[in-house]
């Protein structure tokens, strides 16, 4: 496991984990030592937390509660994997909010909402897009809390067979989404027919193979817009979408703005980025205020 600490600011570490262990490799367990999200930018592994699992794949979230036992395997691919991690101090978490389900989540299949901005702070983490990690971050974390909150866990139980069945497929999917990709075509490629490809492949990943299709095109276009001045309409035809006016209704949807919007603030910034960055400087001013206080009354303490 190679980790590397791209920001510490205060109430957000983010840490660039690559994992290169495979099938021989011997899982062990770790401990979850404080609240964090984690974008899945690349590969696969089984995420297996308070007795469940959850199949992991690009564009998936892994979701970090305090003190919780976990166990990170790679039975089905030699690949490995590289996440983007924002691990949140306690008052960072109750600033954005969020329910007693939302860091019970476990894993979450690729969603649209969060798969634009994890590309976002990709972007960010390699220095191709002026939106500030700190910034990416914020918008990212507070972004889960409301995609999650009051969603309840969905744990996926299926053979080990089935789970490296659609973990395949999915990747398949992945690498060859700019493709008119039909289900009989994908159904083919995982040797099933098209009703078991699919009803295995939602069960396994928490999403369907068309969902899993437009959502990576979403996540490429996303990272394309994030890193340069392409125009719009190349950026859609190049990740899949046939359909200019298709592709712009599917990405405003998931991120909330346009396509053109979203490469401006990755890019020059807007008043949507001033509203982040306002936001970020009060929470620093708070965190900082709370350590000065811990200073000065050796008998308050606060977690970092």
């Amino acid at each position: 496991m190679l980790t590397a600490t791209a920001l510490q600011s205060g109430p957000i570490e983010v840490v660039d984990y690559r994992c290169s262990t495979g099938p021989d490799a011997r899982p062990f367990t770790e401990v979850h030592s404080g609240y964090s999200v984690s974008y899945v930018r690349k590969g696969s592994f089984s995420y297996r937390v308070r007795g469940e699992c959850y199949e992991l794949v690009a564009g998936s979230v892994l979701v970090g509660r305090p003190d919780d036992e976990f166990m990170c395997t790679h039975d089905h691919h030699v690949c490995g994997d590289e996440c983007l991690a924002f691990h949140l101090s306690p008052d960072f978490v109750d600033l954005i909010g969020g329910d007693a389900n939302t860091w019970r989540t476990g894993g979450l299949p690729p969603l649209p909402e969060l798969m634009v901005l994890g590309e976002l702070a990709q972007a960010a983490a390699c220095k191709h897009s002026d939106v500030g990690l700190d910034e990416a971050g914020l918008w990212f974390a507070s972004r889960f809390v409301e995609v999650v909150a009051g969603r309840e866990p969905t744990p996926q139980r299926a053979t080990a067979r089935d789970r490296q069945r659609a973990v395949d497929a999915a990747m398949w999917i992945n690498t060859h989404s700019q493709q008119d990709i039909a289900l009989d075509h994908a159904a083919r490629q995982a040797g099933l027919s098209p009703f078991h490809f699919l009803r295995l492949f939602s069960r396994v990943l928490g999403v369907s193979p068309h969902q899993y299709l437009v959502r990576s095109r979403l996540r490429h276009a996303a990272r394309l817009l994030a890193d340069g001045d392409r125009f719009v309409t190349d950026v859609a035809l190049d990740v899949g979408f046939a359909d200019l006016s298709n592709f712009v209704r599917t990405f405003h949807r998931a991120a909330g703005i346009s396509p053109r919007v979203f490469r401006q603030a990755a890019r020059n910034g807007l008043k949507e980025r001033k509203i982040l960055q306002d936001r970020m400087a009060a929470l620093l001013d708070d965190d900082r205020l709370i350590h000065s206080s811990s200073r000065k009354s050796p008998c308050t303490t606060t977690s970092e």
